[in-house]
């Protein structure tokens, strides 16, 4: 039977080509979104990764129509970006909320029927500039950095069980995003990338798919970089 997969902002850009990955191969694919629609063949669901109670009944549906959650990834995510000392406490605590605790929020509702069925695949699209570092960049950067924490931590605590828990970690890619860029901007990241371009999302949601399969089982608390050489693994 194919296992059940929730894609959170599963909608657009990175998120979409992940949730359209899982659906391809035949898995059973969920995935929140706050408005619109997810992929063709997708279930989606209303709800804020910022909104326990809207968490909470996403996850019900999902368990009603499809099953419990058995493959996480937790995508959904903001951006504020401005320099540290323009940064207003809201625009750090949004970010967080969102990126980090939203994270923490949905990875906690999924491990309750993780550890039941003692299995579990839980992937947190992380960032390059977690570790790397980026100007404008101190809320984001942050957010994405806990997410190490929180794969690692989560590792120790539910290896046991038949859980693993990973970040990927992209770089630059070619979303909507992107293209707002002015060409200069672009030609100018571009050179900072040793592969010289921008990764598509289908790139990362490849490495997404490996990671929930069965040749991943002994991968666990890992960062795994999609970002063509810019941040070398750090």
């Amino acid at each position: 039977m194919s296992k059940v997969v929730l894609v959170t902002g599963g909608n657009r850009g990175i998120g979409k080509a992940i949730a359209e990955a899982f659906i391809k191969a035949g898995y059973k694919v969920a995935v929140t979104v706050r408005s619109g629609e997810g992929p063709e063949g997708s279930l989606s669901v209303k709800a804020d990764v910022t909104d326990p109670a809207s968490l909470d009944a996403a996850y019900a549906e999902i368990e009603q129509k499809l099953g419990p959650v058995e493959i996480l990834v937790a995508n959904a995510g903001i951006t504020r970006d401005t320099l540290l000392m323009r940064m207003t406490d809201e625009e750090f605590e949004e970010v967080i909320n969102t990126n980090l605790t939203g994270a923490f929020r949905v990875v906690r509702r999924a491990t309750k029927g993780m550890i039941k069925a003692r299995y579990g695949r839980v992937i947190l699209i992380g960032s390059v500039v977690a570790l790397l570092g980026s100007p404008g960049q101190v809320n984001y950067s942050a957010a994405k950095s806990g997410l190490i924490g929180l794969a690692r931590s989560l590792t120790r605590e539910l290896g046991g069980r038949g859980i693993t828990a990973n970040v990927v970690a992209p770089g630059f890619i070619d979303t909507d995003m992107t293209a707002e860029l002015s060409d200069e901007m672009q030609a100018d990241y571009k050179k900072r990338i040793p592969a010289g371009r921008f990764a598509s999302p289908e790139e990362v949601a490849n490495v997404v798919l490996f990671l929930a399969g069965d040749d991943a089982a002994y991968i666990s608390g890992a960062v795994i970089p999609v970002d063509g050489g810019m941040g070398m693994g750090h």
